[in-house]
């Protein structure tokens, strides 16, 4: 999926595991998919098992071409799931007390990935030479509110031609699953992605595949 910012472009190949995201209707209000899992940056946006699995609700939603070209569809990543607002607030003083002395910049070492850190210190406005122990009450909010809930802007879906699994196809009550013969056309017979189902990533689309087509063969 493709994303509005250039956050994206700058954490490029980038792998999050262990994140949740939420993919939300910020127009109606509505949480349209939440998982956990992996997910990865890419030079166009983001990817990954868990994007892909929230880009097949997103497909099915209503009116989603014009809520993604209005702005209204966003994606919310939680790079700390683990731990509550609470616990992570106190990591935070944690460890900028164990840190005092040094700048805001090189006192995420222990938080996040290498790449991720620049890109953070930007969102968070906060001076990235501040040393820790002068960061205020507000601006520690104002990191864990970022750390809690890194947004986006869904603008697209990629072209049919990037797509792992296609949805559509023939409707399965037109088919019968003991032969997967046509009820419509006698001797025709259906398997894999020509037929109406598609599932989440992690091999369920193969294994479709693999019993549509022997079930059709024999």
């Amino acid at each position: 999926m493709v994303d509005s910012l250039n956050l994206c472009k700058r954490l490029q190949g980038l792998t999050l595991k262990n994140v949740s995201i939420k993919i939300k209707d910020i127009k109606n209000n509505k949480v349209i998919y939440e998982d956990f899992g992996e997910m990865i940056f890419t030079h166009f946006g983001v990817s990954g098992p868990i994007i892909l699995s929230g880009s097949a609700h997103l497909l099915r939603y209503k009116n989603i071409e014009g809520l993604l070209r209005e702005g209204n569809i966003k994606l919310i990543i939680d790079l700390k799931p683990a731990l509550s607002v609470e616990k992570l607030e106190l990591r935070l003083i944690r460890e900028f007390k164990e840190q005092s002395n040094k700048l805001f910049r090189n006192s995420l070492d222990n938080l996040l990935p290498k790449k991720l850190i620049e890109p953070i210190v930007d969102i968070s406005n906060i001076y990235e030479n501040k040393r820790v122990n002068e960061i205020t009450k507000e601006e520690r909010k104002l990191l864990i509110n970022i750390l809690k809930g890194i947004t986006l802007t869904l603008k697209e879906f990629r072209s049919i031609d990037d797509a792992i699994i296609t949805a559509g196809g023939i409707d399965i009550k037109e088919i019968n699953p003991k032969t997967m013969e046509s009820k419509k056309v006698k001797g025709l017979f259906f398997a894999g992605e020509i037929i109406d189902v598609d599932a989440y990533t992690g091999g369920f689309n193969l294994q479709i595949a693999y019993s549509t087509g022997y079930t059709a063969g024999i």
